[in-house]
């Protein structure tokens, strides 16, 4: 029998997930992240899964980990709208900042509580400074 959803939805991951760690990948650099912070943001929780991901791109990268990507692509998108400067732009993640979403501590110490919503509430923070959604 069958199995056309499952398979056309573990095929998509597949298709978007080589673009979407490439593109992490490259972020993780700008944003000077370490391995240790690209785990947390990518909520894994074995090194070895990182470094094969790493290495091979051709896996289907479980949802929760798209879904984890697909808001830090939106918050370097953002800042990259909101901050002409490319350099400033990427070191505002790790800026002090005094929004109440932040407590007057970093974007990168909330995204970095390993929970996907803080990776929501930091790209719908921004979000609404550049007067998209809030």
């Amino acid at each position: 029998m069958p199995t056309h959803g499952l398979t056309a939805t573990k095929l998509d991951r597949k298709a978007l997930s080589g673009p979407a760690l490439r593109t992490f990948f490259r972020i993780a650099d700008l944003w000077r992240l370490s391995v240790e912070e690209q785990m947390i943001l990518l909520g894994l929780s074995a090194r070895s899964t990182y470094f094969k991901w790493k290495s091979d791109q051709g896996t289907a990268l479980p949802k929760d980990t798209l879904e984890r990507i697909s808001y830090i692509l939106g918050i370097y998108k953002a800042l990259q709208i909101l901050v002409p400067d490319e350099t400033a732009a990427d070191e505002w993640v790790r800026r002090p900042n005094k929004a109440f979403q932040f407590g007057g501590r970093s974007a990168l110490d909330r995204m970095l509580s390993g929970q996907v919503a803080d990776l929501f509430v930091v790209r719908q923070y921004l979000d609404a400074q550049r007067g998209g959604w809030a």
